[in-house]
């Protein structure tokens, strides 16, 4: 196995238990366990479990990143801001421990909620103009761009990721309840920006 293809497991198998268990739960040994390498091994490709942290979420923007812009090619209005959810969605369907990673960042805040806001600064610009534009068109409120994005995005992220929440208020995590929390979320949403 190159060197590559390590580094790459290591960070698949990171995101996977750090968005799962959370940072303070997940020791270089546990992780080693489960790959079944040595503890050297993550080390050298790494340096430290922060480092290896560092690498999930670089890797986790990265994918969110390029979903929500392939989800936007060839779209404006609310076209754009549905394909955005949809993404959303389908990661939190495909891989919910990307997204729980990024709930995880938030959790801890300081250093490492810096480093995603750094991270998404581009895609935070662009929807932050797009919005902009949108209201000038007359497709959209007319609002705070910056107060409307933090807001949607802290509902599509609850709504997509918090499960403990979703099963309090007696919402299971199924693909059946997944679709029907995206359809009436896409509904609020709708009805908020028009």
């Amino acid at each position: 196995m190159s060197l590559v293809e390590t580094r790459d497991r290591i960070v698949i198998a990171a995101v996977e238990a750090f968005g799962t268990r959370g940072y303070d739960s997940v020791s270089l040994d546990d992780l080693a366990a489960k790959l079944g390498v040595r503890k050297q091994t993550i080390l050298y490709h790494f340096g430290s479990k922060a480092g290896v942290f560092e690498a999930t979420i670089d890797a986790s923007i990265a994918q969110v990143g390029d979903a929500m812009q392939l989800a936007v090619v060839g779209r404006s209005g609310w076209a754009a801001v549905e394909a955005v959810v949809r993404a959303v969605f389908r990661i939190a369907l495909q891989d919910p421990a990307r997204l729980g990673l990024l709930r995880e960042v938030t959790r801890l805040g300081g250093a490492w909620s810096q480093r995603v806001t750094t991270l998404m600064q581009p895609l935070i610009d662009q929807a932050v103009r797009f919005l902009d534009i949108e209201m000038r068109r007359g497709r959209v409120r007319q609002s705070d761009p910056n107060l409307l994005l933090v807001s949607a995005y802290s509902t599509v992220m609850g709504v997509a990721t918090e499960v403990e929440v979703l099963r309090a208020v007696g919402v299971e995590p199924s693909l059946r309840e997944t679709v029907r929390r995206r359809r009436e979320l896409l509904r609020f949403l709708e009805a908020a920006l028009h």
